[in-house]
């Protein structure tokens, strides 16, 4: 066992985790193999692995992000339009909406427990059925762009406009664009109708996973996790300035949250991370670009908020072993700039 090994060992004990707990955690550094912890098992009786296929919950959120952000580079997608364009079966409200504030949980949209309300008792939480749902409030909650609103509605909205605007449904377009390109052949948006995929580590009952997609949606492994902050990191994608600008409310009030990433500090450095969570389910993301550095834990079984300080350890280990190697350069993200040449967007 390596020094970095033992030392991610000792972190999950300090923050109150069992070694029975199911949970997987790891650390990926460029130059340097991925590490990875695994303890517990599924509640099918498997091992917890590095390739364990679980529920990313809200970590999907940044993957929905750079699919909008895709066809935002291609000119396919402005995101100073109307939400009304591309889902006109909602209210007049849905007029003033940008997709900006879809973006940055500005859109004042009805609140998710009120939407929630709405949809058939015991029915599968869906992209139709939630839609369905915003079209019976006469009114937003407020005025958009006034005010930062955490809302699993808008990016499912946010998710909608992408396939319209891409003419394919999100999980064929972000197979295609993103998780085959950056060689993570796990991950994969589950619309269902099964409660998840074929290999999946069960969530706890009787609450499966929600099949609503953009707000979720994605079930991943901890090895694909981490090699998505590493390409982000290295703006694989072309699009990693656009993901990581900070919006701002329309009186030009900046906020901490970019797309579909909170935007954070750890010592001195900017880190970009998001959590997930669901009924027995906590995952939690973070990559630091300048260091190089993407760290993830997804816990299976798990009611509280220990992953935070967990992760806040992980990445002191990870930027401390950064440092002994050499690996604290300083990189600068470059905007995506289109090569002469290059072919306009075809889905």
């Amino acid at each position: 066992m390596s020094p970095l090994h033992r030392r991610m060992t000792a972190l999950v004990s300090e923050a109150g985790y069992r070694s029975d707990e199911p949970l997987v955690a790891g650390i990926r550094r460029r130059g340097a193999p991925p590490v990875h912890l695994a303890q517990g098992l599924t509640s099918t009786g498997e091992p917890m692995t590095a390739a364990t296929l679980v529920y990313a919950a809200s970590l999907s959120k940044q993957m929905t992000a750079a699919c909008a952000a895709l066809l935002v580079r291609r000119g396919v997608l402005d995101m100073e339009s109307p939400l009304s364009h591309r889902l006109p079966e909602l209210p007049a409200w849905a007029g003033a909406v940008r997709l900006r504030h879809l973006v940055h949980h500005t859109a004042a949209l009805p609140a998710d427990s009120a939407v929630d309300a709405l949809l058939a008792r015991d029915a599968d939480r869906t992209t139709p059925g939630v839609i369905q749902a915003l079209t019976r409030f006469p009114a937003l909650a407020g005025r958009p762009g006034t005010e930062y609103v955490y809302s699993n509605a808008g990016y499912l909205c946010l998710a909608a406009a992408v396939e319209r605007a891409a003419d394919m449904p999100l999980p064929g377009f972000a197979q295609r664009h993103l998780f085959a390109p950056l060689a993570m052949a796990d991950t994969r948006y589950w619309p269902g109708p099964e409660p998840m995929p074929p290999g999946a580590a069960p969530l706890a009952r009787p609450r499966p996973a929600p099949l609503s997609l953009g707000d979720g949606g994605v079930w991943t492994t901890l090895g694909d996790l981490l090699r998505w902050g590493q390409a982000l990191n290295a703006d694989e994608l072309g699009v990693s300035a656009l993901m990581q600008t900070p919006g701002r409310l329309d009186d030009g009030t900046p906020i901490d949250y970019a797309w579909g990433i909170g935007v954070r500090s750890h010592a001195g450095h900017r880190v970009y991370r998001h959590g997930g969570g669901w009924t027995g389910l906590r995952a939690l993301h973070a990559r630091v670009p300048d260091l190089d550095l993407s760290v993830a834990v997804i816990a299976t079984d798990d009611h509280t908020e220990r992953r935070v300080p967990l992760l806040d350890g992980l990445l002191d280990v990870a930027r401390d072993a950064a440092s002994h190697s050499g690996g604290l350069r300083r990189r600068t993200d470059e905007p995506h700039v289109r090569k002469q040449g290059e072919r306009p967007w075809k889905p």
